[in-house]
């Protein structure tokens, strides 16, 4: 089962059922967070295919970040071997974290408008759907909590990021982050086993997979689980493999009109342009004395 959020109007948003190529058909709820908390969601969603007609069925669609209203977006950073080598660093004991906001969520065609910053990084991500109430969760636990999986695109502002030893404020800029197409149910692809790549403008600049996760998606969750209750539409990305902008020699960071890529066979493509603006800079006038 595959699950999206259309756009409806400027505004509005419903949840929808993925059921061919560019094909989705719209169910009832305001996007595929919101169907998620219905413990019945997934009964919900076949009997609705099961009752659709051609004409229910919506082509062409406009996709809206797939969880638009996600109450926690939970992101590790350093979880690939090589990435982690890359930035200088040691296998870590624990995860990194570090948080979003709903705020910080695009589709899966938006474009990413950037103001700001000079150092604008890529950074392809699997990322994790939470399915159930998950509070002190073994990863078994954590494992059966796991609605589905989807693609992201950490977008980082690393002059921001950089500021200071949180990196808060380098990954949090409004509707930079984007999520999509759809949400893959786990009976469709294993998270634990699938390929990440990014690309800039065509170029293959990222590739890893997440057999080489130092923490899996189950043992994420569970670990996360520990000290903050995860529930029904909240997101989960598992941090980047090797190849962003920032670890090359010397580094490379985007350009206005870029255009990134972010892919997981299986579940689909992102496909967004970037705008980088800098702030106006205001001039004093110059009084004579």
């Amino acid at each position: 089962m595959r699950l999206a959020t259309l756009r409806t109007g400027a505004q509005t948003t419903t949840a929808a059922l993925a059921v061919g190529a560019d094909a989705y058909l719209p169910l009832p709820a305001r996007d595929a967070g919101a169907l998620l908390r219905n413990p019945e969601w997934r009964s919900a969603a076949r009997d609705a295919a099961a009752h659709a007609s051609t004409s229910d069925v919506v082509h062409g669609a406009t996709l809206a970040p797939l969880l638009p209203q996600a109450g926690k977006v939970i992101c590790c950073g350093l979880n690939y071997g090589d990435h982690i080598q890359e930035m200088g660093r040691e296998l870590p004991e624990y995860p990194t974290l570090f948080a979003k906001f709903a705020d910080t969520l695009a589709g899966a065609a938006d474009e990413i408008e950037v103001q700001g910053s000079e150092r604008v990084d890529w950074e392809a991500e699997l990322a994790v759907v939470v399915g159930a109430t998950l509070t002190r969760a073994d990863e078994a636990e954590a494992q059966a909590g796991i609605a589905g999986y989807t693609v992201a695109n950490d977008v980082s502002m690393r002059d921001w990021q950089n500021r200071t030893l949180q990196w808060f404020q380098g990954k949090a800029f409004d509707a930079t982050t984007p999520v999509g197409p759809v949400m893959a149910t786990p009976d469709e692809v294993d998270g634990g086993d699938v390929e990440v790549r990014g690309y800039v403008n065509g170029e293959l600049v990222q590739r890893g997979h997440t057999r080489t996760l130092v923490f899996g998606p189950a043992r994420l969750l569970s670990y996360i689980s520990q000290f903050t209750t995860l529930r029904p539409g909240d997101l989960v990305l598992t941090g980047t493999p090797g190849g962003v902008g920032m670890g090359m020699q010397p580094p490379r960071f985007l350009a206005d009109g870029d255009i990134i890529t972010t892919e997981i066979d299986g579940i689909g493509r992102l496909a967004n342009r970037v705008s980088i603006r800098q702030p106006a800079r205001h001039h004093q006038p110059v009084h004579s004395a």
